[in-house]
């Protein structure tokens, strides 16, 4: 992942949509396709919004914007949610279930429903240490240091401590 702090200020704000699936290759190159042409031409107010969109592990669609240069704004954000259905619909993927969880086993990412990332942790294949993903983050350095972390570390131990200290 490019450290994009680099391009855009730290506070910028990120909007990640977790898929239900791993995006195949030829989905993910015109899912990018989608978004470099959305975010060219990503207005608010009459504005152009300073963004950009990656597809990380091809399971997760980020849309970033440094609300330096101009901030997204309601009608903005309305504009970005429909080319997100969009491609939810085009793709037939689950972009706004919330209940997904997604974490990664041997370097490798998983979605699963909640009932069975629960189950998961009951028989010990999560663990405090297994790495999950917040996409609640809602800055560019929140997303850059914060979005994958230990279960342990972020707000899924929370919801899941039973489980955890089980």
């Amino acid at each position: 992942m490019v450290n994009l702090v680099m391009i855009f200020s730290p506070q910028s704000k990120v909007w990640i949509y977790q898929s239900s699936r791993q995006f195949t290759t030829t989905e993910a190159e015109e899912i990018q396709g989608k978004l470099n042409a959305f975010t060219a031409q990503w207005k608010a107010h009459g504005h152009q919004l300073n963004a950009k969109a990656e597809l990380p592990y091809r399971f997760f669609i980020v849309l970033i914007v440094d609300q330096d240069a101009a901030s997204a704004t309601g009608c903005s954000i309305d504009a970005s949610v429909r080319v997100i259905k969009e491609i939810e619909n085009t793709y037939g993927v689950d972009l706004f279930n919330r209940f997904n969880m997604a974490y990664k086993i041997d370097g490798e990412v998983h979605v699963n429903s909640k009932e069975d990332f629960e189950t998961l942790i009951t028989i010990k294949k999560i663990t405090p240490q297994t790495i999950v993903f917040n996409n609640l983050v809602q800055t560019l350095e929140e997303y850059e240091q914060k979005w994958e972390v230990a279960i342990a570390d972020s707000w899924h131990s929370s919801i899941f401590a039973e489980q955890l200290n089980a």
